[in-house]
């Protein structure tokens, strides 16, 4: 995400103009964006134009258009942002107080006013602008037949590509249907891996499966990147960690980010902050009850009594429409900050996109 403008006033109002870069900046603006914003950004209008002898026509003209903020509707798989709202402006095409749709596009810049920035938001943009905050850790958890390649940030996870193939059962006195339909498969992978995969950014690339499939791919791999004297495969070896799942479907991921030995390999990287955090809380539920606390009216009294250490919560608390009930999870936040700087709270917003 890039930040082109901020101007906020001392009230906290005011407006900034970003523009998304990659995937998950859609994710952070959405998490932005809240009913009764008002947002300005390029859009295309269907207008009906009617000629001198009567007839009507149309055509799709791009326009700019300030709406306020009825409905966010954001798909996670596609990382596309639709918004509805009422016009603000008034222009040649559009009437004031006409509904329409924005789909808010990639590397098109957007301006988005609110009556009140709180420190969660400003928060919000600082990390999404921060180049830093990326995916460096990337994943593969696969089945015969299944391969679902996933990158890890900080905030989210990205499903990147889904590579299926039927692969045919073993027939008595021969497989090589089978082998074939399973070279398809892992080639199939490799690609996906190339195409999707930013080896200058990823520090871990995990390679997840049951059984023998993952050792079987990762030995096609490499034993084709020499045939193919493929030296960015080569060069990144020392990256691809194999590691047991359940299945190759993409919520064995969770299990993966799990496992001692992934948490130890991935201890310099940004995913594995929310994963400790958690195992952590879990540990100190199981062991020591009384320190951990669960639940809005709990943590409040912790925090009102100065007795946070670490705080994990959920982004979805900040999309609450219902402005007293946002403002009593921001203070929950501002509380921690305070902590962070008197002495050392480790504060953690958990992602509900999993």
């Amino acid at each position: 995400m890039k930040l082109l403008q901020k101007d906020i006033e001392k009230d906290n109002a005011g407006q900034v103009t970003l523009v998304p870069e990659e995937a998950e900046d859609m994710w952070h603006t959405y998490n932005l964006l809240q009913v009764g914003d008002s947002l300005r950004a390029s859009t295309i209008r269907k207008v009906q134009t009617e000629s001198a002898t009567g007839s009507v026509g149309s055509s799709r003209v791009r326009t700019t258009l300030t709406l306020c903020v009825e409905t966010i509707d954001f798909d996670t798989q596609a990382c596309q942002l639709r918004v509805k709202g009422t016009n603000l402006e008034e222009n040649q095409f559009v009437k004031m107080g006409a509904y329409h749709t924005i789909e808010l596009e990639l590397n098109r810049k957007f301006t988005l006013a609110k009556k009140s920035w709180d420190s969660v938001v400003l928060d919000r943009i600082e990390q999404a602008c921060d180049p830093s905050q990326k995916a460096d850790v990337a994943a593969v958890v696969m089945q015969e037949g299944l391969a679902n390649i996933v990158l890890v940030t900080s905030a989210m996870t990205l499903l990147r590509a889904k590579v299926e193939v039927t692969i045919p059962r073993k027939r008595k006195g021969s497989c090589s249907q089978h082998e074939k339909a399973l070279e398809r498969f892992y080639e199939a992978v490799m690609q996906a891996i190339l195409r999707h995969i930013n080896f200058d950014v990823v520090k871990c690339i995990l390679v997840g499966s049951p059984g023998f499939v993952k050792d079987q791919f990762i030995s096609y791999m490499f034993k084709e990147a020499v045939r193919q004297d493929n030296k960015l495969l080569l060069e990144n070896r020392p990256k691809f960690m194999l590691v047991h799942s359940s299945s190759g479907h993409k919520y064995s991921l969770k299990e993966i980010l799990c496992d001692p030995t992934v948490t130890s390999r991935l201890s310099d990287t940004k995913a594995a902050g929310e994963v400790k955090a958690l195992e952590d809380f879990y540990k100190m539920l199981q062991h020591e009850p009384d320190r951990a606390f669960y639940g809005v009216a709990h943590v409040e009294k912790a925090a009102d009594a100065l007795a946070i250490d670490t705080l994990l919560i959920s982004d979805k608390l900040f999309r609450h429409q219902d402005v007293p009930t946002r403002s009593r999870y921001v203070r929950l936040v501002d509380i921690a900050l305070f902590f962070i700087v008197w002495q050392g709270v480790r504060l953690i917003l958990r992602s509900d996109l999993n």
